[in-house]
């Protein structure tokens, strides 16, 4: 496909939306933003000014730091609801439980529990209850671990996630920490007896916007398993994943 013509003006909005977006909560001044886009500075003024006016930027009237608005993170939201999350992603989900020939589930962070949006059951029967909308602590889950874990929650944050949960702080930590490292998170019979799980996030950018994991009796979470499992996760998700999403980098 050939590129169509381009609206210059456009273009740089669009920079400069992205370089917001980059520059995270604190924002960035004005000058930052021009030398980070490449756009004039008065240019850029008028510019976000402009995306000022619709919603789309604000600015600090302490510092005069420009950030993204509330209508820009709309956008995002609007189109990443649980409901549609469970859309787009059901076909990755479909081909991973028939590949892991395991139970499948999707969820989403709400306060400090995981709710479950979607799931796909295995061919071969499996001894383990669960249902869409049911939620469960994100302390206790390896969905939850997951997020906890892409999110960057800092470790003297997690105490804030362990209502309703008989997991530990120190023992939070170190699952959080584990999941950073291997890049995939797990869960032994924690929530419930005789069942386990291996999660790991779904990503936009540098966010978790969901997770999912493969639940299976406690017995076949092998070590061995654990990373065959990853792996399997790694070789079919990604050409399944809307595009904007993606798998945690290891």
């Amino acid at each position: 496909m050939t590129e169509g013509p381009r609206v210059e003006a456009i273009d740089r909005a669009l920079s400069l939306l992205t370089a917001l977006s980059q520059a995270g909560p604190k924002g960035a001044p004005l000058t930052e933003l021009a030398v980070a886009t490449g756009v004039n500075k008065s240019t850029a003024y008028r510019a976000l000014s402009t995306m000022r006016a619709h919603g789309f930027v604000t600015q600090s009237a302490s510092t005069g730091d420009y950030r993204l608005g509330a209508a820009a993170m709309a956008l995002g939201q609007q189109f990443l609801t649980p409901q549609s999350l469970a859309q787009s992603l059901h076909p990755a989900l479909i081909a991973l439980s028939h590949e892991a020939d395991e139970l499948v589930h999707l969820g989403v962070l709400i306060g400090d529990q995981v709710m479950y949006v979607d799931k796909v059951e295995p061919e071969r029967a499996i001894r383990v209850w669960s249902q869409v909308g049911q939620r469960t602590s994100a302390a206790s889950s390896a969905m939850g671990r997951a997020l906890l874990a892409f999110r960057d929650v800092p470790d003297d944050q997690l105490a804030a996630y362990l209502h309703n949960s008989t997991v530990t702080l120190p023992q939070l930590i170190a699952a959080v920490h584990a999941t950073r490292e291997r890049g995939y998170s797990t869960e032994l019979e924690e929530t419930e007896p005789g069942v386990a799980c291996l999660g790991t996030a779904v990503m936009q950018g540098p966010s978790p916007v969901a997770a999912l994991s493969i639940t299976m009796p406690a017995e076949r979470l092998t070590t061995a398993r654990q990373q065959a499992l990853s792996n399997l996760i790694r070789e079919v998700l990604p050409p399944l994943l809307p595009e904007g999403l993606s798998l945690p980098v290891q």
